[in-house]
């Protein structure tokens, strides 16, 4: 099928149109109200979509295959996939749309959750399951913080979407028959961003990392480098970048009270590693981040 299939960054909207947000929130029934409930085949390059469906029906189309959509679910597309909807009229929920950049773990990461997000989900909600009630809490949260725009907001919805994320795959996994265990390098790797979370404002030593694991330093880098494709050292680093980045846009720190939260003594070696890992200075990201979410940051 050749058809032109065209490119949103909300639907409906101005493609070229430059956007102005990295979360956008609203009512499912308020655009497709508009469409005759209807949001025809369309893709978004840079953003990742939750749709939280609380009341009426309807289907989801992926590239080709069409599921029906029953509530209460979660329906999850990632970028840069062909997709559509068809809403009865009585619809009622949210879609979330957030900059995939600004995710914890970038779709196609290599990882059983990087992969999660690559591909598309629709995950029924069992009401009377904790986990699948709290999903729906964070949900409706993350509508009402967005609307509100209360102190701490842009932390807040950052919090609400990772935790969204990571309980409607952990529900969905959990009704895969398909899913195998883990192998050694999932494990160890789940064990390793466990500890890089814990530590790695200490700014500890790999073989710090090795030890803890029970493993050698080689055995460690080799099981890193088949899972991610990189070095621990490369995990760490990131991991730094990406609560620098955290730190620099949703704080009123300074550049050197960051790179001090982040256990750099020196601040001109924080803005040498910044800029190694990035291409730019601390003060010259943050300056242009917060110009790109001008109009929708507290």
């Amino acid at each position: 099928m050749n058809r032109h299939i065209p490119t949103y960054q909300l639907y409906g909207e101005d493609p070229g149109k430059r956007h102005d947000f990295w979360l956008h929130c609203e009512t499912i029934k308020a655009r497709s109200s508009r469409h005759q409930w209807e949001i025809r085949l369309h893709r978004h390059e840079s953003f990742f979509q939750i749709l939280y469906i609380e009341a009426g029906s309807g289907d989801a189309t992926f590239d080709t295959e069409t599921h029906a959509i029953r509530p209460p679910s979660i329906v999850t597309v990632p970028p840069a996939l062909n997709h559509g909807f068809r809403f009865s009229r009585d619809i009622e929920g949210l879609v979330v749309t957030i900059l995939s950049s600004h995710l914890d773990h970038p779709p196609g990461e290599r990882s059983r959750f990087g992969e999660w997000l690559a591909t598309p989900h629709l995950t029924p909600l069992d009401p009377s399951n904790a986990d699948a009630a709290y999903v729906m809490q964070t949900v409706k949260r993350i509508g009402e913080e967005f609307d509100h725009r209360n102190s701490g907001r842009n932390e807040l919805l950052a919090t609400y979407v990772k935790l969204a994320l990571r309980l409607t795959a952990r529900i969905s996994r959990a009704d895969d028959l398909n899913q195998l265990p883990a192998n050694e390098g999932e494990r160890r790797m789940e064990m390793l961003g466990g500890l890089i979370r814990q530590h790695f404002r200490s700014h500890k030593p790999i073989s710090f990392y090795a030890d803890e694991l029970g493993i050698s330093l080689t055995h460690l880098n080799r099981i890193v480098r088949s899972m991610a494709g990189c070095t621990a050292h490369d995990l760490i680093a990131a991991k730094l970048i990406e609560e620098s980045k955290r730190e620099l846009v949703f704080s009123l720190a300074s550049v050197q009270e960051v790179g001090h939260r982040l256990g750099f003594a020196d601040p001109a070696y924080f803005s040498r590693f910044f800029l190694k890992q990035t291409g730019e200075t601390p003060r010259a990201w943050r300056l242009r981040e917060i110009q790109s979410l001008h109009g929708t940051s507290s």
